[in-house]
């Protein structure tokens, strides 16, 4: 087996519903351009707050996927 190469991009998913849920998003957009992902590490969660109520949830993952030869 060979060496292989990995790279990280960041992505920012959004929900009004919950973290998961944003993360779930930002992945699922992710799948749509990105080939092969292999893992998502959570880097940040985050609310955003209106007039006093949470409006949306924010997860920030750092996705990585196997580079092509």
């Amino acid at each position: 087996m060979g060496e292989s190469v990995y790279k990280i991009v960041e992505v920012v998913g959004s929900s009004p519903d919950s973290w998961e849920a944003a993360a779930a998003a930002a992945v699922a957009r992710a799948s749509s351009s990105l080939r092969d992902l292999r893992v998502a590490e959570v880097a940040e969660q985050d609310l955003h707050i209106e007039d006093g109520k949470i409006r949306a949830y924010r997860t920030r993952l750092k996705l990585s996927f196997k580079m092509e030869d």
